[in-house]
């Protein structure tokens, strides 16, 4: 029972770790905490949905475009509303104040043209066949989730980590003027940031929305939550932290639903964000920075 519990914890905490890394990715390079992510993320199931049914797409080939609209979406995003206030040298809580606006647009958007009311993906869309893994009987579902996390998070890392793109990200992240002054494309690198990190959250979005079978517009508002947590509980701008940080949550909510109770679930996996963060307040990966007086 309990090794069955730790495979849903495991595809779900990869879901949460990868909406997180795009959340955090915008964060680290742009200095921004983006609250229309959770929109984002619902775009990524509707674009999901649309393909399946009127474009006939495989669910591979839908992953792809969900991953393409949205990456395109956050483009859009910084392009009409990041962009004029970096240019405008705003303080940083304008662009959150105004990415809750183009939150509030995309949901209210999607709502009118798709309506309030849960949809679900065609018959057959979801294969339902189970493997046996070590004794274990896992879906292909949840299979495929946990390898095509665990693919983009080791691609991301290996870009940050080992590539000339990444040193380039990492200069920005450090200091955009300086890396300007470098001859690096701060501008273009702020955009290519944007649609990588808003096409990992339309993913993520697809990946929940397929796990749970339910699409509907506001389905990214406590997504955008856990996100918010997890990024806290990992570490401000942490790619590592983000990763270790979505699968704690995974973990404690499926273990908490299991020994505890379901009604508890989010009281118990908060409860102990909670507690980790008053032993250590910078989260997992986090620096301490003194504040001057």
């Amino acid at each position: 029972m309990l090794d069955q519990q730790l495979v849903n914890a495991l595809s779900l905490g990869c879901v949460y770790a990868l909406f997180a890394l795009g959340f955090t990715l915008v964060f680290g390079i742009l200095g921004v905490i983006n609250l229309s992510h959770g929109a984002v993320f619902m775009v990524g199931s509707y674009a999901a949905l649309q393909a399946i049914v009127h474009l006939h797409l495989p669910l591979w080939a839908a992953l792809v475009f969900a991953f393409i609209v949205s990456g395109v979406v956050g483009v859009i995003i910084d392009v009409l509303v990041l962009k004029p206030l970096r240019k405008r040298n705003v303080p940083h809580l304008v662009p959150m104040i105004a990415t809750i606006g183009v939150a509030i647009i995309i949901n209210n958007g999607a709502q009118g043209i798709f309506g309030a009311q849960n949809m679900r993906y065609p018959y057959g869309t979801i294969s339902d066949a189970t493997l046996s893994v070590a004794g274990l009987r896992v879906t292909t579902l949840e299979l495929g989730i946990i390898f095509l996390s665990f693919a983009l998070m080791a691609v991301l890392m290996v870009l940050i980590r080992k590539t000339q793109l990444g040193r380039a990200l990492r200069a920005i992240a450090e200091s955009p003027k300086a890396a300007s002054l470098l001859g690096i494309n701060v501008e273009g690198l702020f955009l290519l940031t944007s649609f990588a990190a808003a096409a990992l959250g339309g993913v993520s979005g697809v990946m929940i929305s397929l796990y749970s079978n339910a699409i509907f517009p506001l389905m990214g508002q406590p997504m955008l939550e856990k996100g918010i947590a997890v990024i806290i509980l990992g570490g401000m701008g942490d790619i590592r932290g983000a990763m270790l940080g979505g699968l704690f949550l995974g973990f404690a909510e499926v273990l908490s639903v299991a020994y505890v109770g379901s009604t508890m679930r989010d009281a118990v996996a908060f409860g102990l964000l909670f507690l980790i963060l008053l032993v250590r307040p910078q989260g997992l990966f986090g620096k301490v920075l003194e504040r001057k007086a």
